[in-house]
């Protein structure tokens, strides 16, 4: 069984926000809901700045505190560790919300669901992807696991156009995701709090080396 993971290169990224349209053509999330976000990160002191973009996605963690506080078990990892809401289980009480450190979990509030994207009757599309959420219920990011089942990526990996975005199995030190980790150091987002992320950052650039055999 494998472990689901993501490495996000922040060498690659260049805040085009293609993630963030491919994931919601995908998903067909209402609103305002958005399961990937992209922040700029800017340091330095002028005229020495840098900028950088950081993706935003929950992160499947390994030990995720928004699945024991849960009372109805609506909220519950799978083996390969990604972890999903059962709508039908969700009393919206968002206790999860309130668990999760990393602000990955949205309340589908009553009446969200009623208009379109752009007000009055919905879309066909709108019709189509509603059906998979329920009035409220708390939703997140699920790595499209209806992709994964078929063996394919999420997908904010597939329309990432730097290929910044990596998935694979984490448990294979073989894979392309475990690799990147291992050679370019990936650190996982606040891993004081013990939550064992399967989303990892890369910061540093790759060596020469590395870029050849890209």
């Amino acid at each position: 069984m494998a472990r689901w993971g993501m490495v996000i290169d922040l060498a690659r990224c260049i805040g085009c926000n293609a993630c963030i349209v491919a994931c919601k053509t995908e998903n067909g999330t209402p609103g305002d809901m958005y399961y990937t976000r992209v922040y700029t990160e800017e340091t330095g002191e002028y005229p020495d700045v840098r900028t950088t973009y950081v993706p935003h996605i929950c992160n499947h963690c390994g030990d995720p505190p928004c699945v024991p506080v849960c009372p109805t078990g609506a909220s519950y990892q799978r083996d390969d560790g990604i972890v999903l809401v059962n709508y039908d289980a969700c009393i919206g009480c968002r206790f999860c919300m309130m668990a999760c450190p990393y602000d990955a979990r949205y309340y589908m509030r009553p009446g969200m669901l009623e208009d379109g994207y752009y007000g009055g009757e919905r879309t066909e599309y709108e019709d189509n992807k509603w059906s998979w959420f329920q009035n409220g219920t708390v939703a997140k990011c699920t790595f499209c696991v209806h992709r994964v089942d078929q063996g394919m990526d999420p997908a904010c990996v597939t329309g990432c156009i730097t290929d910044a975005r990596v998935f694979g199995d984490l448990d294979d030190p073989d894979s392309e995701v475990s690799t990147l980790i291992r050679e370019r150091n990936g650190e996982q987002p606040m891993p004081e709090l013990a939550t064992r992320p399967s989303v990892f950052y890369l910061r540093e650039r790759p060596t020469a080396v590395q870029l050849e055999g890209d």
